[in-house]
């Protein structure tokens, strides 16, 4: 059977893509070698992570916060097997719901692994080891990430002592000391479930801060939040070894700068060293598909390869690995295929990471505009003065803005504090459409709301906020 579109990955990118193409008329095909569509995203990454970020953040707040707002339920218990249980839950109603979608818009799913023959020629081969050949037209390679890991340090196969973020969403029980091995947001995402329940957490970063890439500023405040929290994060420390003992583990690193090493005993140590794309067996060097330095597959700004009719979206091509830009890459490769103009702007990509409190940020920071020489302002409003924040005891954090000094066009938006992952859309909105932070300031918000600490950011940014 031909087809119009094959996609090989059933990621975020991967399933969105099938969908968009199926819509468009294409006949579509996605090919998927593990026994669930979703990829890393659905049923080992975004989705699980957030059901048991959103779990204990509640038993947090009810140990800590219950008690000012009048509420008194005693010291609260929690019941690991329930969470995993919900996070369980969760992953398979995503999953299910991805299974509809593929009948909805009748697309082809094709279980096993994936590989390019040439263009035009895919080959699918299931875990009996039978290989089937499938002609189409346009192949689309969304195969993601996985974990990058650091040399000569093996995670468990069991992922018990030595873990990946994988077997860090799947702990029997609640370390004592949960060693985590990188400062970006899995680690510190992954290191607040634990935390929360009671695991002593000590974080080692290579990088000078944590959130690499991040506003300094917000990475610098972020950072103190999270030592108030019980976090030990000892940054510009290079990881030199990691031994495994009777008990745990010991993990031993040294300053980048240079000086003494140090070694510490964890009985969890979670290797969250970022991700790398896959492109291993896929077939592409034999295809005459190039990748870069990295091992990321080549495009053009039309997503495609050097090889007509391969295109690539995604982990697996050159960006920031976020299921929400593979899902926008989909979308504009499926349009592209269809002969539309399908267009991603990758200026306007909203970042977050959801601890407590969430951090997000969209656009520039101060620093990538300071090393580009655009002259810029600055606007800022705290948590602390805003009244929702205050009746809802959530008043860590800030907002800031940020704006070309010429026009006013809005260049950047970052946000730490209760809710950011969902406030930081109104900012891409205003980005996206050109906006100006005068735009963003003169846009009546509701009142009390969270939100309108955005609004007051953007009043600082043109003029002068009212509320500070």
């Amino acid at each position: 059977m031909a087809y119009d579109v094959v996609i090989i990955g059933s990621g975020p990118g991967g399933y969105v893509c099938a969908i968009k193409a199926a819509q468009l008329g294409l006949k579509t095909a996605l090919v998927e070698k593990w026994p669930t569509l979703g990829g890393t995203c659905v049923n080992i990454g975004c989705i699980p992570s957030k059901a048991l970020l959103y779990a204990t953040e509640m038993f947090a707040e009810a140990g800590h916060s219950f008690e000012a707002l009048g509420i008194d339920v005693g010291k609260p218990k929690f019941n690991l097997k329930q969470m995993m249980a919900h996070k369980d839950q969760v992953v398979g109603q995503n999953t299910k719901g991805l299974d509809f979608l593929m009948k909805k818009n009748k697309i082809d799913v094709l279980r096993g692994t994936g590989k390019v023959v040439a263009a035009g020629k895919v080959s699918v081969t299931g875990e009996d080891g039978k290989t089937q050949d499938v002609e189409t037209k346009n192949i689309v390679i969304a195969t993601g990430s996985e974990i990058a890991g650091i040399p000569g340090v093996e995670v468990d196969l069991d992922e018990k002592v030595i873990v990946s973020s994988t077997g860090a969403l799947t702990l029997d029980k609640v370390p004592g000391h949960l060693v985590v091995v990188g400062g970006g947001v899995i680690g510190l995402e992954l290191g607040s479930v634990w935390a929360r329940l009671g695991a002593k957490v000590t974080v080692v970063e290579y990088l000078d801060s944590i959130l690499g890439g991040m506003d300094a500023e917000v990475a610098k405040q972020f950072q103190r939040m999270l030592a108030k929290q019980g976090f030990e994060i000892k940054t510009g420390s290079k990881v030199t070894a990691v031994a495994k003992a009777k008990k745990g583990a010991s993990v031993t690193f040294e300053p980048v700068k240079g000086g003494d090493a140090e070694t510490i005993e964890a009985d969890v140590v979670l290797v969250a060293t970022g991700r790398k794309p896959y492109t291993e067996g896929l077939g592409l060097e034999a295809a005459g598909v190039e990748l870069d330095d990295r091992g990321r597959v080549k495009v053009d700004g039309h997503l495609r390869t050097n090889v007509e009719g391969i295109y690539a979206i995604g982990d697996v091509i050159a960006g920031p690995m976020l299921a929400h830009k593979a899902e926008d890459e989909g979308v504009a490769a499926a349009e592209i295929i269809a002969g539309q103009a399908g267009h991603v702007n990758y200026d306007v990509i909203p970042s977050v990471v959801y601890t407590s409190p969430e951090v997000a940020s969209v656009g520039k920071t101060e620093e990538e505009l300071g090393k580009a020489g655009v002259e810029y302002k600055v606007g800022k409003f705290p948590f602390t003065a805003n009244a929702r924040a205050r009746a809802t005891l959530h008043t860590d954090g800030f907002v800031k803005i940020l704006a070309d000094k010429t026009t006013d066009r809005v260049l950047g938006a970052h946000i730490v504090g209760f809710g950011a992952g969902e406030m930081i859309h109104e900012a891409a909105v205003l980005m996206e459409f050109g906006g100006s932070s005068e735009d963003l300031a003169r846009t009546c918000h509701a009142h009390p709301t969270m939100s309108e600490a955005v609004k007051e950011a953007a009043l600082a940014t043109f003029f002068k906020a009212i509320h500070i």
